[in-house]
């Protein structure tokens, strides 16, 4: 769906759909306030992170930062059931997650990207809805989101879990659990944040999460396969 602001102005292309976007929104607030909230609690009784306390003693209680932190994962486990039902039962749903899955040609794309890196080849990969790195990121989320919230149930009740999964220990779910969410903080404030937002080319931020629309010029050098498939229809 094309539309134009004004006459003079820049076109603009519709990527991603309202639900799309929401989806998105609380997915980060979610995971934001897991991360702040998340830190302290996983420093406490370890003396060497004593500067935790400051944060706590910011939000006022153990106790408060604990239930912020569960309401937030209670906000994070229903956007990704909600996400479940959004790829089974739409057709936007099925058709994303079809364009999201990894292709042969994505290896192929990486290797052109490295050599270009390189300086051993002037030209680059032409992507279409969607890279390989945006669907790196997409992946990593979905496999994040399994460990996270399956750990963190058995963290909040682990007196049904040892009854259920006794293999998988409380101390054993709060190690993955902890290392997962490191791993996640690390891969979305470095590696998501800079090709969304840090890249020389999109500072000091795309709008996209919010408006779901990228310029025709954007389209162009950004998903030439895409735009060149949206102009055939």
């Amino acid at each position: 769906m094309m539309e134009n602001r004004n006459t003079k102005g820049p076109e603009y292309i519709q990527r991603f759909s309202l639900n799309f976007r929401i989806q998105h929104i609380v997915l980060f607030i979610s995971t934001t306030i897991l991360i702040i909230t998340g830190i302290p609690l996983w420093c406490i009784g370890r003396p060497e992170y004593s500067w935790s306390q400051d944060i706590v003693q910011a939000f006022g209680a153990v106790a408060t930062i604990r239930l912020i932190h569960r309401i937030a994962a209670i906000g994070l486990t229903a956007v990704s059931f909600y996400h479940i039902l959004y790829l089974i039962y739409t057709r936007e749903g099925r058709r994303e997650f079809i364009e999201l899955l990894p292709m042969p040609k994505d290896f192929v794309d990486v290797t052109k990207k490295s050599l270009y890196f390189l300086g051993l080849s002037k030209s680059q990969p032409r992507f279409g809805r969607f890279s390989y790195f945006e669907k790196f990121d997409y992946w990593a989320v979905y496999w994040g989101c399994v460990i996270m919230i399956g750990t963190g149930l058995v963290l909040w009740f682990p007196e049904i879990a040892a009854k259920y999964i006794p293999w998988l220990s409380y101390e054993l779910a709060a190690e993955i659990h902890a290392d997962e969410a490191i791993l996640a903080a690390l891969a979305i404030f470095i590696w998501h944040f800079y090709n969304v937002h840090f890249n020389p080319s999109r500072f000091p931020g795309s709008g996209l999460w919010w408006h779901g629309k990228m310029t025709r010029e954007q389209m162009m050098e950004e998903h030439p396969l895409e735009y060149e498939e949206l102009m055939r229809k």
